[in-house]
């Protein structure tokens, strides 16, 4: 059988592959998100594609530019769409809807022993479910689009033994902070990270979707969670049952390197400005003054990032001269905060709350960064301009983290303003 991704790629393959081998495989699921929609059909256009391979099996996610921002956005919104209806295109989540990523894995679009790809690097986030996920530039996106194909080189795998339980307080980002300070941003470059243990088994879906999701920071092709008894859980209330096709764990699998992680030992972690592996405790990190907190992303944008955060917010105020955004991953998201009174926490805090999309994340829209200010995030990436100015400066941590340090206006342990928080699952 082999590891995941030899199990995964074998079945896409129709044939049995091990690591290191080229292989022409088909893609599940393929999909495209508006940043790149129009430089997929460009591509079409110009290699004479009319027809679609496979049209049931794309989709296109409005989640970068949502709202459009400018007229050149709208344009290319109006296009997709246009060209979504003329092809079949099985699924076109429009404005709003929210990150592609997250409603991949919320509706069941993709599932265990599935390879889907999408043109954009966080694609690893489905691996939660037990899919192969992994991103794609516009012109190989284009080529599946066209033939339903493409070559692929079978990654080795890091298997990564999470043993124990999170302390409250902590969750799964502080756990993908501390590897990437104890394995640096090229450790698992076209490598798959498989993730095990006691550990993720005690982790529900939202916390593997982040630890799957910040894999890619780590430089991995792709990232797993075997599916197991939470994986059911959540296909069961999709209505979608086991079968043969999902991947099993193989106790002969070939694994290039093994590394274990005590959960239990872990603090809360930051990474500081300008590297997503600049990562300390954050006791050890003199704490800057706030201007700007942002809660959300396809990292830490679900229904039990927001629980968390409103937890410590209740009640309180952000700090003066402080602002807040909170993004939901996705309109679901949205509604479940709405129905358990969430949003009125955020807005009674001070907070702004703003479509689901990547917007403020990706420095798109929706909360951009001025020259010289601090943010505090819950997103994936820091370098220099990626929420705005190139001159602004990103410290990215977990969404208890994020809420804290908004109460405060500096950095600030979770854990001192909610001694009592539960470890997000």
């Amino acid at each position: 059988m082999g590891t995941l991704a030899e199990q995964i790629l074998s079945r896409a393959a129709s044939r049995p592959v091990r690591a290191g081998e080229l292989v022409e495989v088909i893609a599940d699921r393929c999909f495209v998100p508006d940043d790149t929609i129009a430089l997929v059909m460009h591509h079409l256009k110009r290699a004479g594609i009319t027809r679609l391979a496979a049209p049931e099996r794309l989709g296109i996610f409005y989640d970068h530019f949502a709202p459009a921002e400018t007229v050149a956005s709208a344009t290319i919104h109006a296009a997709g769409r246009r060209f979504a209806t003329e092809q079949g295109i099985a699924h076109l989540f429009d404005v709003g809807d929210g990150i592609s990523h997250q409603i991949c894995v919320e509706k069941g679009l993709v599932r265990p022993g599935q390879l889907a790809f999408n043109a954009d690097s966080h694609t690893t986030t489905l691996g939660a479910a037990g899919c192969f996920g992994t991103g794609l530039g516009a012109t190989e996106t284009a080529y599946v689009w066209a033939t339903g194909l493409i070559w692929l080189r079978v990654p080795t795998t890091l298997r990564v033994i999470l043993e124990g339980r999170l302390a409250p307080g902590l969750d799964a980002k502080d756990v993908c902070l501390t590897l990437l300070r104890e394995l640096g941003t090229r450790a698992a470059v076209y490598r798959a990270i498989e993730y095990h243990g006691d550990g993720v088994a005690g982790l529900g879906m939202a916390a593997r979707m982040t630890l799957c999701n910040m894999a890619v920071e780590l430089g991995a092709k792709a990232a797993m969670v075997p599916p197991d008894a939470v994986t059911e859980a959540h296909f069961a209330v999709l209505g979608i049952a086991r079968d043969e096709s999902w991947p099993r764990i193989d106790p002969d699998a070939e694994y290039e390197r093994t590394l274990r992680l005590d959960l239990g030992s872990l603090e809360p972690m930051v990474a500081g400005p300008h590297a997503v592996n600049r990562v300390s405790p954050i006791n050890e990190v003199e704490a800057p003054r706030i201007d700007q907190a942002f809660l959300g992303t396809c990292t830490n944008g679900r229904i039990e990032d927001l629980r968390v955060a409103a937890r410590i917010l209740q009640g309180r105020r952000l700090a003066p001269g402080l602002r807040m955004i909170v993004t939901p991953a996705s309109r679901a998201v949205h509604l479940a905060a709405m129905e358990e009174g969430l949003m009125r926490i955020f807005l009674d805090a001070g907070c702004v709350v703003t479509t689901s999309g990547c917007g403020a994340c990706a420095g798109l829209h929706q909360g951009l960064l001025g020259e010289g200010e601090v943010c505090i995030s819950s997103g994936s990436r820091n370098a220099p301009g990626r929420m705005g100015s190139r001159d602004a400066a990103i410290y990215l941590a977990s969404p208890a983290t994020v809420a804290a340090s908004a109460v405060t206006g500096r950095l600030t342990d979770p854990r001192t303003l909610a001694p009592l928080l539960e470890t997000m699952t």
